[in-house]
């Protein structure tokens, strides 16, 4: 039986150097502000996907507690680089959605399934012809990530690479106390707070962003550290 229980490096994936937090992006053009606006960005993301294709496809986690942006910046990721978007939220079961509602947190026996089920999914798409696929996936515990890693023992074409969104508990609250509608209320935020297990140093395919600035600063970041990886990946 598969353990969960320690780190797992994803085969045909190089777990011996780090991912880079700050991208370079020599070739951007970047202009006096020295950031590379969101057009040059996709302009580079479409070049590199027709004029150099690589021999990976790439599953992009966009993960974090509530709150912390994961729908937002993943959609932006996804669209920029013309990939297929997976909303984890949509895959819960309604049992879990009514526990979330409730304010009832999540155990690791509910999470296994869906966990499995955003991996198959993921797997799918790329199956399909997608050459990467964003998804988003709270993946609070190690374990969690783990479960995820395993696609790339199934293929080992398939790259894993978890942005992790980064904020304290007090910015976080803060923010989902403001959300309408939404099941996750900021009783929940507290008991994800109490599980999470922030990616540690060893884990090389994690870039960790911080989201306590704007969005607008966020979704910049972001787009920049995954287009330095597309471009390290290609070389």
């Amino acid at each position: 039986m598969l353990s969960y229980d320690s780190a797992i490096a994803a085969k045909g994936q190089d777990v011996s150097s780090s991912v880079p937090v700050t991208a370079s992006l020599s070739n951007t053009n970047p202009g006096p502000s020295q950031q590379p606006t969101v057009a040059q960005m996709s302009s580079i993301a479409s070049s590199m996907a027709k004029d150099s294709p690589s021999q990976f496809n790439h599953i992009w986690l966009v993960t974090g507690p509530a709150g912390c942006g994961k729908t937002t910046v993943a959609e932006h990721i996804a669209q920029v680089h013309g990939m297929p978007y997976i909303e984890g939220d949509a895959y819960h079961t309604a049992a879990n959605v009514e526990k979330m509602r409730t304010g009832v947190p999540l155990t690791d026996a509910d999470r296994w399934d869906w966990l499995t089920q955003l991996r198959d999914e993921s797997m799918r798409r790329l199956n399909e012809g997608a050459r990467g696929v964003v998804v988003t996936c709270s993946a609070l515990k190690r374990k969690y990530r783990d479960v995820i890693r395993v696609a790339a023992y199934y293929d080992s074409s398939i790259l894993i690479h978890f942005i992790y969104l980064d904020a304290s508990e007090e910015v976080l609250l803060q923010r989902v106390s403001q959300r309408q509608g939404h099941y996750m209320g900021a009783n929940m935020v507290h008991s994800q707070f109490d599980i999470l297990e922030r990616p540690s140093t060893d884990e090389k395919d994690v870039i960790s962003i911080d989201v306590s600035r704007s969005i607008e600063q966020v979704k910049q970041d972001a787009l920049a550290q995954v287009l330095e990886v597309m471009e390290q990946q290609q070389q």
